[in-house]
C-alpha cells in the first residue's frame, strides 16, 4: 500500500491517513515516498512487479517511468463523469456548478490530468441538500464497487477514449471560496455552503461577526441557514445563535 506521508491533522498533530490505518489493521505494508518520482520510489515499485497500479485521490501525478511498472496498466478511481470535472476538487466543483448529477469514472492512466481512456462509468443525482461530505461518501463507496467489477472483467471491458473537447478542471479550492456574502442570492449561497464542507467551510455576516455556516436551505428567494458555529464554539441551531437577524 503506498500513501502520503503522515501530515499534521487538528491541532498540527501528525496523524496517519484513512488508508494507512486500514492496511495497517489488514496487516499490509505500507511505503510512503514524499515523492512518488524518486527513482528510489520508481526502483521500490518496479522491484513488486504489480500486476496494476490503482490510484485513488492520491494527490501526485504519476510519471512515465511509475506508469510503465504493472503489466496491465495503472487505473485510477475519479469522483466525476469525466470528461467533466477532472483535477483536483470533483464533488465540490460538480456542486459549485449547479450539476443534478456526478458520478464516479475508472480511466486508464497516462501522463496528463484525468485525461485517458475510460474503463467503466457510473452515475448517480446529487440530492438537493446534499453537501461535498456526504457525496463523497456515497462516491467512495460507489468507486469501490465499480473497481471491483472493473478489475474482475478487465479483460472482457470495452476501452472509450474520452471527448476531450468537453473537458472542464475542477481546479483546488481556495480558502476565500469559503467567505460568502448575502448579496450572492440564495441559490449560490445555497451551492458554496454545501460544496466546501468540511474545507474550508463557508462562512456568512450576522449580527455577530461572521459565522460559519454548517448547513441551511433556500427558501422562497432567501437563504436560511439552520446550523451555525461561532468562532471557538460548538455548532449550534442558527436561530438559537442568531436570532430573528
Amino acid at each position: 500500500m503506498i500513501t502520503q506521508p503522515d501530515r499534521p491533522g487538528n491541532r498540527m498533530r501528525v496523524k496517519p491517513s484513512a488508508i494507512k490505518l486500514a492496511a495497517i489493521e489488514l496487516g499490509l505494508p505500507v511505503y510512503q515516498p514524499e515523492r512518488i518520482r524518486d527513482p528510489e520510489s520508481v526502483e521500490r515499485l518496479r522491484e513488486l512487479a504489480p500486476d496494476f497500479l490503482v490510484v485513488v485521490a492520491y494527490g501526485q501525478i504519476l510519471p512515465r517511468s511509475v506508469l510503465a511498472i504493472p503489466r496491465l496498466g495503472a487505473i485510477n478511481v475519479h469522483a466525476s463523469l469525466l470528461p467533466r470535472h477532472r483535477g483536483a476538487a470533483p464533488v465540490a466543483r460538480a456542486i459549485l456548478a449547479g450539476d443534478h448529477e456526478t458520478g464516479v469514472t475508472i480511466m486508464k492512466m497516462d501522463e496528463q490530468l484525468d485525461h485517458g481512456p475510460i474503463l467503466g462509468v457510473r452515475a448517480t443525482p446529487i440530492g438537493e441538500r446534499e453537501d461535498a461530505a456526504a457525496l463523497t461518501a456515497r462516491l467512495a463507496e460507489m468507486g469501490a464497487e465499480l473497481l471491483v467489477e472493473t478489475l474482475e472483467h478487465f479483460e472482457d471491458l470495452r476501452v472509450v477514449g474520452q471527448d476531450h473537447p468537453r473537458a472542464t478542471i475542477a481546479a483546488k479550492l481556495r480558502k476565500e471560496e469559503g467567505e460568502l456574502e448575502w448579496a450572492m442570492g440564495a441559490p449560490e449561497i445555497d451551492r458554496r455552503g454545501r460544496a466546501l464542507q468540511p474545507w474550508p467551510g463557508a462562512t456568512l455576516p450576522s449580527n455577530r461577526g461572521r459565522v460559519k455556516v454548517l448547513s441551511g436551505h433556500v427558501e422562497g428567494d432567501r437563504y436560511v441557514p439552520d446550523v451555525v458555529q461561532l468562532p471557538g464554539k460548538k455548532p449550534a441551531p442558527a436561530k438559537q445563535v442568531l436570532g430573528d437577524a
